[in-house]
């Protein structure tokens, strides 16, 4: 979810499409959320050093696994649904948990971590408050938290298209402070169930997510509380150490 850099210059990007010709072709039409697409070097290292599945090229499993990040980097950093080109706008939808679903300009809207955290818990005890995070609180968040970002992999594949069962892994290291919190330098993982129906161009028209969100919050809890200066102070170093080209979050 977190670690990427925005620069100008984009290289092409082996697990995501369109991000370098959406660059190139369209890049003075493109609406990119910071001005310029992310690069996903940092992420890309995290995910081929930590990856559980290598599959083989064209596979259904490769296939899909670079369409969800595909769709990730889209909602995360193209601010105009137009340009989304993973998604079937006319019929996506996107449930979390079993919640009520959100269409394309409604994810855009909330941003993707308030909608993928997003749950019917009284305030007190959540561990995420989506109605009081704007997209750049939570994004800074978790790119905190996750200096060299968070990865995602399709550990196995149940069925395939027009409706796509999946089971995926999402994995990081606690390198940086997260909501007064101290990072412990631990990896953090979580697993879950992706449902997706597409179109024949492989198009996104539902995606259902059912997770635990406990997994991934017991970890950031657990590093112990420090002071909003050290907060401060962690922020600041994570800014310079990210100045080389580094993504994201999957």
């Amino acid at each position: 979810m977190a670690g990427e850099k925005e620069t100008t210059k984009v290289a092409i990007d082996k697990y995501r499409r369109f991000l370098h010709e959406d660059h190139v072709a369209a890049a003075e039409t493109m609406e990119w959320r910071h001005g310029s697409p992310p690069i996903y070097d940092s992420v890309n290292n995290v995910f081929e050093q930590g990856r559980t599945k290598v599959w083989p090229k064209g596979s259904l499993e490769e296939t899909i696994q670079n369409s969800i990040k595909t769709w990730e980097m889209e909602i995360k950093y193209k601010t105009c649904v137009n340009d989304i080109r993973t998604i079937n706008l006319e019929k996506f939808k996107l449930f979390v948990n079993g919640r009520e679903g959100l269409s394309a300009e409604e994810t855009l809207k909330v941003g993707a971590y308030n909608a993928l955290l997003k749950n019917s818990m009284p305030n007190e005890f959540k561990y995420h408050k989506e109605d009081e995070e704007t997209f750049e609180s939570s994004h800074n968040a978790f790119q905190s938290a996750f200096p060299r970002g968070f990865a995602w992999e399709v550990i196995n594949m149940y069925t395939g298209p027009p409706i796509v069962t999946y089971k995926f892994r999402h994995w990081g290291f606690f390198e940086g402070p997260f909501k007064g919190h101290a990072p412990t330098g631990e990896m953090i993982q979580f697993y879950g169930i992706g449902i997706m129906k597409v179109d024949k161009y492989l198009r996104i028209e539902e995606l259902e997510l059912y997770y635990d969100p406990a997994e991934l919050f017991g970890g950031l809890l657990k590093g112990p509380k420090i002071s909003e200066s050290n907060i401060e102070q962690g922020q600041d170093d994570n800014t310079t150490t990210q100045q080389c080209p580094l993504f994201n979050h999957s």
